[in-house]
C-alpha cells in the first residue's frame, strides 16, 4: 500500500485532498498544530494524524509528502522531507497533477467559489455525471465533508488565486465569478491580479471553455452571465438562499451545465434543492434569535451578505458580529471595510455592529498590527469593539445574529448554539 503524508492536514483544501487519497486506497498520515473537527473526522475515516508540534521524527520514507501553502520553509517536517529527498509537492502542485488526469472544471474568482462549486456539484450529481469534487467548504450532501469521490472522468474543484495557486491547474472549463482586490500582500494591486487570471485562462486548450461574469475583462472569448440574463427571474422563484450574489453563482453553475448539455429542468431542480453550505449563510434557529454563521471576510462579500440578511429578515432586529481576518488584509482594505460597514448602518441593514479582535494567522507575527478592530470601530458609526468574553451580554435583544469572518469566530458560533438552545 502506498503511503502519503500531509503537513498541515487540517486545512480545508488539504484535508479534501487527503480524503481523495484515502478513497483511492492510500495509507494517509499527517500532522497539524491543533485538533479540529476536520482532523477528528479524517481520523475516523482511517488517517493517522500527529497533533501538536510538528517534528522531523514524524517523517519516514513515504511515497509522497504534500504540504499546505501555509507551511513555512523552516518547518521541521518540511526540512526533513527535503533532506531525505522524498517526493514532495505543495497542495496546489498535487491538485494540479490531478487536474491533468481528469476532465477538470475549475471555479475561480474573488468571491463565490465555494457556493458555485457546491451548486454545480449538485447539478452534476443529479444529471448522473458522478463527479469527484474538491471544495473549500463542507456540504451536508457530502455527509458534512469537503470531498466527494466520484467514478467518472469529471473533477470539479475550487481554483483559488491565493499566491497564484490556480496557475498549477489545467482545466477544460474555467469559471470566473468576479475579480476584485484581495491578497494584496502577494499581488500588490488589481492589475497583477488580473494578469494572474489571464495567465490561468491561458491554461485552457483550444477546445476549453471560459465562463465569466460579464463585467470581468479577460482576453479570451467567453460565455458571459449577468443579472440581466433571462434566467434570473426563474432562478429567483426557486432559490432557497437569498441575495443577488447567489443568483449570479447559480447562473455560473447553469452556464456550465449547458456546456455539458445538461437539460435545464435537471439544473433548476438541483438548484432548488440547494440550502447552503457550511458557513455560507448557515442558519440555525435558536429559542430567542436566529443565528447566521457566514464566512464573509472581504468588503464585497460582507456587503452582499448583509444586504441579503436584510432582504430575508426585513422586520427583524439584526446584530452583526465581525472578526477581521489577518492584520495585513485589514490594513490594505481598511477604507473599504469602513465604507461598507458605514453603508450597512446608514441603510439600516443592521441595527448593531460589534467587532472582535483580528484573527491573527500563525507565522505572520511581523505584520503591522496598528490597523485592528479598535481602529475599525473608531471609524464606523454606531459600532463597538469587545473582547470575546463580553459577547453573550452584548447580543441581548438581537432577533437575528450574524457571526461573520474567516477565523475562529466559528468556535464562538458553536458555543452560542450550545448555550442558547435552552436560553
Amino acid at each position: 500500500m502506498k503511503r502519503v503524508y500531509f503537513i498541515g492536514i487540517g486545512g480545508i483544501g488539504v484535508s479534501a485532498l487527503a480524503r481523495f487519497y484515502l478513497s483511492n486506497g492510500w495509507q494517509v498520515l499527517g500532522s497539524d498544530v491543533c485538533e479540529s473537527d476536520i482532523t477528528k473526522d479524517l481520523i475516523k475515516n482511517g488517517a493517522n494524524i500527529f497533533i501538536g508540534k510538528q517534528k522531523k521524527e514524524n517523517i519516514k520514507n513515504y511515497d509522497l509528502i504534500i504540504y499546505s501553502p501555509a507551511i513555512k520553509d523552516d518547518n521541521s517536517e518540511l526540512k526533513e522531507a527535503k533532506e531525505k529527498e522524498i517526493k514532495l509537492m505543495s497542495y496546489p502542485q498535487a491538485l494540479g497533477e490531478l487536474t491533468k488526469e481528469y476532465f477538470t472544471i475549475a471555479i475561480s474568482g474573488t468571491h463565490g467559489k465555494s457556493t458555485t462549486t457546491a451548486m454545480l456539484a449538485l447539478i452534476l450529481i443529479k444529471a448522473g455525471f458522478d463527479p469527484t469534487v474538491i471544495i473549500g467548504t463542507k456540504l451536508k450532501e457530502f455527509n458534512n465533508s469537503n470531498f466527494r469521490s466520484g467514478n467518472s472522468k469529471y473533477l470539479l474543484i475550487e481554483a483559488c488565486e491565493h499566491e497564484a495557486s490556480f496557475l498549477n491547474y489545467w482545466p477544460q472549463i474555467i469559471v470566473i465569478t468576479n475579480i476584485e482586490e484581495d491578497h494584496l500582500d502577494f499581488y500588490s494591486n488589481l492589475d497583477n491580479i488580473k494578469k494572474a487570471f489571464n495567465e490561468f485562462v491561458s491554461h485552457l486548450d483550444k477546445d476549453g471553455v471560459l465562463i465569466k461574469r460579464k463585467d470581468v475583462n479577460i482576453e479570451k472569448k467567453a460565455v458571459d452571465f449577468s443579472l440581466k440574463d433571462i434566467e434570473v427571474e426563474a432562478l429567483r422563484k426557486i432559490m432557497r438562499v437569498p441575495g443577488d450574489h447567489n443568483i449570479l453563482n447559480a447562473l455560473a453553475a447553469l452556464k456550465v451545465a449547458r456546456i455539458l448539455e445538461i437539460e435545464d429542468n435537471v439544473s433548476f431542480s438541483a438548484l432548488s434543492e440547494y440550502f447552503g453550505s457550511w458557513r455560507r449563510f448557515e442558519i440555525t434557529k435558536l429559542p430567542k434569535f436566529i443565528l447566521i454563521d457566514d464566512y464573509a471576510h472581504h468588503p464585497t462579500e460582507i456587503e452582499a451578505t448583509l444586504r441579503a440578511v436584510k432582504e430575508k429578515y426585513l422586520d427583524k432586529k439584526i446584530f452583526c458580529v465581525f472578526q477581521p481576518h489577518q492584520y495585513q488584509r485589514t490594513k490594505l482594505l481598511f477604507n473599504n471595510f469602513v465604507s461598507v460597514f458605514n453603508k450597512a448602518i446608514k441603510e439600516k441593514w443592521i441595527d448593531n455592529l460589534i467587532f472582535l479582535q483580528v484573527y491573527d494567522v500563525l507565522g505572520r507575527e511581523t505584520e503591522d498590527k496598528t490597523f485592528d478592530s479598535k481602529k475599525l470601530a473608531l471609524n464606523i458609526n454606531n459600532s463597538k469593539y469587545i473582547n470575546k468574553q463580553e459577547l453573550f451580554n452584548q447580543i441581548q435583544g438581537a432577533e437575528v445574529l450574524i457571526m461573520m469572518g474567516a477565523g475562529d469566530i466559528y468556535d464562538l458560533s458553536e458555543e452560542l448554539k450550545k448555550s442558547c438552545k435552552s436560553c
